[in-house]
């Protein structure tokens, strides 16, 4: 009856947390919204055509959309991305994240959808525009203010980049 829905929880359900964390940056928030994504998905998996990750991502994207205008979320605490520790410096990784996460908190809720997916997922500027469900010139534009906002926090100006975009 799942006609390899199973098979996708399976295999996608640990980059589709991932991802999820890196949007609202707390692990059972995230488990939480992907929890949800996937049994919308599974409502609609008959009718989801080719690749179902597109789709899939933006039941999660446009969730925790959702959620964040509702206010459903708490304080999201600072935190790093899980295996990603640069073993040569871990407390100056751990610093640099920490002040990436804060800033990239205060971005808007697409802006932050749009970094994730294009920056930490390796998404194309088409395939950020198929799953936020906006035209591409959009997705240019959220991009274009969040990394002005971010280049601008004082924070950031200060790390060491490379390390933290691992």
């Amino acid at each position: 009856m799942d006609d390899g829905f199973a098979e996708y929880v399976a295999h996608r359900h640990l980059p589709l947390c991932r991802m999820a964390y890196l949007l609202v940056r707390d692990w059972g928030t995230a488990e939480d919204l992907v929890q949800t994504a996937l049994a919308k998905a599974w409502v609609a998996w008959r009718r989801i055509e080719g690749n179902p990750d597109p789709y899939v991502y933006r039941i999660i994207v446009n969730t925790h959309a959702s959620w964040w205008r509702r206010r459903w979320r708490g304080e999201i605490p600072a935190g790093t991305v899980p295996d990603t520790a640069d073993p040569r410096d871990p407390a100056a990784e751990a610093d640099d994240q920490a002040a990436m996460w804060t800033a990239i908190g205060t971005l808007s809720a697409r802006q932050r959808a749009v970094v994730v997916l294009h920056y930490f997922e390796g998404r194309t500027l088409t395939q950020v525009a198929d799953i936020v469900g906006c035209s591409l010139g959009t997705v240019k534009t959220q991009l274009s203010r969040a990394l002005t906002r971010l280049r601008v926090d004082p924070d950031i100006q200060t790390m060491n980049l490379e390390r933290v975009q691992r």
